[in-house]
This record gives structure tokens, sequence and C-alpha cells, in this order.
């Protein structure tokens, strides 16, 4: 099989990991699917509280879209109701972080953007080189790209097609932390399981009501807010948390 999808998983952490690495991990529509039911499969599993996303290989997060698959599009309908594979992890309910390192394009980036945090190694290098394609991302990143970096970072990158190093990204606030490349995997594993130890009532309802501030007016917003926040007071996470407190010791939400 040329490329797949592979779930790891430890304790309450599930590691995604795009697997092609001789096409830098570049996703086929077969892939895309398979991200699309990992995604899916994730949300609905209880015993797993918080998902990292990676490339398989040192040289690349992902390239984005198979370019030889793109050439094959006859039925540009059918194109519209592809499995688009950055709106399955932006969709997910759990908390995703994506680990990045080497090349980070394309839809590639735009899994990165559909990810709630993301942390480069150093040699991440990230772009959006679609319009030298002659083309607009179709996964988001005209409309993650500017809630992040603000309008001109965007559009700077967006038509330019330039690619920027980890260095960079962490300046303009792409990315949240830039490690070796050889400390990724245990620094994101360990940001993993702490938020991974925390009630997962908790952490959705943090990940949906900060979403919802990305399309929300500001008073909506705070509305919902305090529906999810009376919400996580009806679980019974609320009673060990302030037990916790209390007591002088770390919370424990289940095992």
């Amino acid at each position: 099989m040329d490329g797949a999808i592979r779930i790891e998983r430890e304790g309450h952490v599930a590691r995604i990991v795009i697997d092609r690495p001789r096409k830098h991990n570049a996703i086929t529509p077969a892939m895309a699917r398979s991200l699309g039911e990992a995604c899916a499969a994730l949300d609905a599993d209880a015993a797993i509280r918080v998902a990292v996303i990676t490339g398989g290989g040192a040289r690349a997060f992902s390239a984005g879209s198979d370019m030889n698959a793109l050439g094959e599009i006859t039925d540009l309908w059918a194109f519209r109701s592809r499995v688009e594979y950055a709106a399955v992890v932006r969709d997910m309910r759990k908390p995703v972080i994506a680990a990045l390192r080497g090349w980070v394009l394309g839809g590639g980036l735009e899994i990165a953007l559909g990810a709630d945090i993301r942390i480069a190694g150093a040699s991440a290098r990230l772009g959006a080189p679609e319009v030298t394609r002659g083309w607009v991302g179709g996964g988001g990143a005209s409309q993650m790209l500017p809630r992040l970096v603000g309008y001109g970072q965007a559009m700077r990158l967006l038509l330019s097609g330039d690619t920027i190093a980890a260095g960079q990204a962490l300046s303009i606030g792409l990315v949240e932390d830039v490690v070796a490349d050889e400390a990724l995997d245990a620094h994101v594993a360990a940001l993993a399981q702490r938020i991974a130890a925390f009630s997962p009532v908790a952490t959705q309802a943090v990940k949906a009501a900060t979403r919802a501030a990305l399309s929300m007016p500001l008073e909506a917003g705070i509305r919902h807010e305090n529906e999810l926040h009376v919400l996580c007071m009806s679980d019974r996470g609320r009673h060990e948390g302030i037990a916790a407190f209390v007591e002088k010791r770390p919370a424990t939400f289940g095992e």
C-alpha cells in the first residue's frame, strides 16, 4: 500500500501518523478517507483524551495533497464532495497537537492549522505554495492564517508561496514553540500527557469555547462559554477538582 494513516495509543493519548515518508507524506484520496475515519474513531473513543498528529520519517510533516492525484481529477463535482483532510482534523472535539518537522506545505500546513497547538522541530519549513500552482488551498489556510498571524502576515505567505523557517513561524505566532528535532516527540508527548490528565469534559469545553471565539460575536461567545461552564459543573470531575484543592493534592480525573 502506497501510504497509510497509522494510530498509536499510549494511555489517554493517540498519535496519528501520516505515513508516506518517501513522498514527503503527501496525501492521496485513500489516505484522506483513512484520516477521516481515524479522527472520527478517536473522537468516539472515550479512552482517548488528546490526539497528536505527525508525519512519518524525518523529512516532512506533510507536503499536502498528492500532485498526481490532483492531476487525475476529471469530475469536479465529485471533487467538491471529497474528504477534506484538514477539515477532519480541525473538526475534532478533542484537543489536537501537531508535531512538525521538515516540510509543512500546502494541505500539510492546513492540517497543522486545524490543530489546537503546533510544536515545531528546528527543521520545520512552513508554507502555502498553492498560488504558485494556480489555485487557492481548499483546506482553510485563507481562513485560519489571518486568525493566527494577522492579515498582513497571512497575505505575505499566501500570495508569495514562500516557505518560512521554524523560528520565523514562532515569531509571527504560526507555531507555539520550537525545539530541537531530536527532542520534538518527547516534548509533545509530555504536553499531551499533561493535558490528558485533566477532565476530558473540561478540555473539550475549553476547546469548544475557544473555537467559538473565532466565529461568534463577543457577547454570544461569552454566553456560550457560560453554558459550557454550567455543563462542566454538572460533571463529577468538578467534585474531584474541589476535593483535590481542599486536600492540597493533584486531581485525578479517572484512569
